[in-house]
């Protein structure tokens, strides 16, 4: 579809939610638990259960599951949209709905839709929990049978990126156009409160502890006004931090003063991925159009460095030709906190940072790389490469490739969890 066109149904989109969208602080109500949704097994525990890595492949509605560490060889896969018939039933049967579906698809879908974006596993490994951009969901899916155990509309007509606590029971979810943060029960899907963020919630972070969720919201980040002048038409973009178990506002981080204060007028404050030092005292985050990231310290509450990566010279200085307003988009950190993996989304590569000197190491080509997490056994950095539909690790000790593994369309969020030890997909898949 021309962009124009593209444009144009991204603005009308947004001029109806205006006018029908799900206020912030309101919340669609979870339909009851079904009688499969599996509680924690009294019998289960960590004997029972296998690490593994969840990669979810947005455009096609699966998620592959492979081993967490060693050669990342293929488990199993899910399907993650088998309620796919009635909800495209429901879609069509509402203009409004049918609208926002239409844009998600010619907008942030670039062309497709958009059916796994984020996904946990619950801790006994007998479901895998799954946000679904393009059906405003999140869903429940029993890893033996691939049927839906629970199914949570969110607020507005988009859901995004997920979190989940420490102990594995709650899981946070983004609603991308109504402004508002959903926390449910990891196993039944009820909410167990929601809070209102700024302008499309994007990443959110539990801290270690669990008293405290961070929210990142990024705006407006569809249109074509991508020009640093026009910075301001993006939207309220800030950090929100809640109190986990209240739900109630704690801190409002506006990094555009942090950013002015660092001399850094011109960069955009959508924060993007971002990830915390062990001790939680430094926070590391991306920023909309920068080949780089940022150092944030906690409790000085500034920006204390910047790095900024190579450019690939054969990616477009066009703004309006990059994703979604990403440069980079994706980062992780080892876990003794030396090292940083960044994933150059626009400039098709990955590299790892040590975090003491800032100093890149090699660039490891990928195609697109859209995610970075950390092997199961912490050695590796495995990313998402959305544009070759595979996942590659990377060793965090010498920066070099160690494997790549085919996945599905278009890869995005990979995330590490647990199936039973047995399992090697649903029954009959």
């Amino acid at each position: 579809m021309p962009a124009s066109r593209t444009r144009h149904l991204c603005s009308v989109a947004a001029a109806l939610a205006l006018t029908v969208a799900v206020p912030a602080t309101a919340a669609s109500a979870a339909p009851a638990a079904s009688a499969a949704s599996a509680e924690p097994s009294a019998s289960s525990g960590a004997a029972d259960l296998r690490e593994v890595l969840f990669v979810g492949n947005n455009w096609d509605g699966t998620a592959d599951v492979i081993k967490s560490s060693g050669n990342f060889a293929k488990v199993g896969r899910i399907n993650v949209i088998p309620d796919k018939d009635q909800r495209m039933a429901e879609i069509n049967a509402d203009p409004i709905k049918w609208i926002y579906f239409m844009a998600i698809r010619n907008g942030v879908g670039e062309g497709h839709d958009q059916f796994a974006d984020d996904m946990y596993s619950t801790p006994d490994g007998r479901s895998v929990v799954v946000s679904r951009p393009s059906f405003a969901d999140v869903v429940s899916i029993d890893l033996a049978s691939g049927k839906v155990n629970w199914r949570f509309p969110v607020a507005g007509y988009r859901a995004d990126h997920m979190a989940v606590s420490p102990d594995g029971t709650r899981v946070a979810v983004s609603a991308s156009t109504a402004n508002t943060v959903h926390v449910l029960d990891i196993n039944t899907g009820q909410q167990l409160g929601s809070f209102a963020t700024g302008d499309k919630p994007h990443e959110n972070i539990f801290s270690k502890d669990g008293k405290y969720i961070w929210n990142m919201s990024i705006g407006d980040v569809n249109t074509a006004l991508d020009d640093p002048v026009w910075d301001w038409t993006k939207g309220d973009r800030h950090i929100t931090v809640v109190d986990a178990t209240t739900y109630k506002q704690v801190k409002v981080i506006d990094m555009r003063q942090r950013l002015d204060a660092y001399g850094l007028k011109t960069f955009s404050d959508a924060v993007r991925p971002a990830v915390f030092s062990p001790d939680e005292s430094k926070l590391y985050f991306q920023v909309s159009f920068f080949n780089g990231f940022l150092e944030y310290d906690v409790a000085a509450d500034k920006i204390t460095r910047m790095k900024t990566l190579p450019k690939n010279p054969a990616t477009s200085e066009d703004r309006t030709t990059w994703v979604n307003d990403s440069r980079h988009h994706g980062l992780s950190m080892n876990p003794e906190g030396t090292k940083l993996c960044v994933a150059g989304t626009m400039d098709d590569y990955a590299t790892v940072v040590d975090r003491a000197s800032l100093q890149e190491g090699p660039l490891v080509t990928t195609s697109k790389p859209y995610w970075a997490t950390v092997s199961g056994d912490g050695k590796d950095c495995v990313v998402s490469e959305s544009g070759a539909d595979q996942v590659t690790a990377i060793d965090f000790a010498t920066g070099r490739k160690v494997t790549s593994v085919p996945v599905g369309d278009h890869p995005q969020r990979v995330r590490l969890g647990h199936v039973q030890s047995d399992w090697t997909g649903p029954a009959g898949s």
